[in-house]
């Protein structure tokens, strides 16, 4: 795909999924790198990509990893998507073996990393079911449902508003992460809090699956992540005068609400996981 087709496949959600924005952003990038040498250049189009999907870290954190290392490394852009692909069968190893036998394990929207995560523990033999939202607005769900029953995995897909009813009978809930905070908290797509504390209450585990590379740096300056605003149109094209649609993509969930982040540097509790982040990669925490 062509620079200006990634940016609106991004913009319009037909690339979605934090780990596939990033990618897809990366290889935008690496047509740029081509075409001009020049770091002014290049800070623009950095730019303009980072502010295609306003909370994802990953993605600016993808893009800042090859504006600064591009003159000393001609192949950076094939580097970075590498690290994607190489952590997430990190993460798929380390996630399944949290997954046994006769377990149903609840996911909320669509996670590509959690997808590998099922489809891991299938591979090794493991019979489990899956429960999922459908996710509304946009029935991102639906994509986790497609894939995992295209894997022979069993699933139960539901509407969102059944999600707490329908998680009290889960032993293992693994959803994935848009962004993490200097503070611990994670940021994933709108109902995971809810579902997280449902999760804490009833005594089930609750794992974020994710890249550590979605670490939100600028939350070290006490700089708040951007929790992005959908169009109200995706929810109701057309409503009543007096009718006010609210849309948000995703919201925070505490570190004190689950269990603990899967990450490709290991399993870690939220807090414990920035300074993992601070040693494997220095420099996210160097000031841009």
């Amino acid at each position: 795909m062509k620079y200006e087709e990634i940016i609106k496949k991004i913009k319009n959600l037909e690339i979605q999924g934090a780990e596939r924005v990033a990618v897809a952003a990366v290889d935008a990038f690496a047509e740029k790198i081509k075409e001009t040498k020049d770091p002014k250049e290049l800070k623009k189009y950095y730019d303009e990509l980072k502010k295609t999907r306003p909370t994802e870290p990953g993605l600016r954190n993808a893009l800042r990893y090859c504006l600064e290392n591009f003159e000393s490394n001609p192949d950076v852009a094939e580097f970075v998507i590498n690290h994607f692909k190489e952590s997430k069968k990190k993460i798929a190893k380390y996630g399944a073996k949290k997954i046994h036998d006769g377990m149903i394990v609840f996911t909320h929207c669509h996670s590509s990393t959690v997808e590998k995560i099922l489809i891991e523990a299938k591979k090794q033999g493991k019979n489990f079911t899956v429960y999922n939202t459908e996710t509304r607005p946009k029935f991102q769900g639906r994509i986790t449902a497609k894939v995992l029953a295209e894997h022979g995995i069993p699933v139960k897909h539901f509407v969102d508003s059944a999600g707490r009813t329908m998680l009290r009978k889960c032993d293992l809930f693994l959803f994935g992460c848009d962004a993490i905070t200097s503070e611990g908290k994670l940021i994933n797509k709108i109902g995971t809090e809810m579902l997280a504390e449902c999760a804490r209450d009833s005594r089930i585990p609750a794992y974020s699956c994710t890249n550590s590379w979605k670490f939100a740096t600028k939350t070290l300056y006490g700089f708040d992540e951007t929790i992005e605003q959908r169009d109200p149109k995706e929810i109701w094209d057309d409503p009543p005068e007096g009718v006010e649609i609210y849309n948000p993509a995703f919201e925070i969930t505490a570190p004190d609400v689950f269990t603990g982040v899967i990450s490709e540097l290991g399993i870690y509790k939220p807090e414990s996981l920035i300074m993992a982040i601070k040693d494997a990669y220095p420099w996210m925490f160097k000031s841009n």
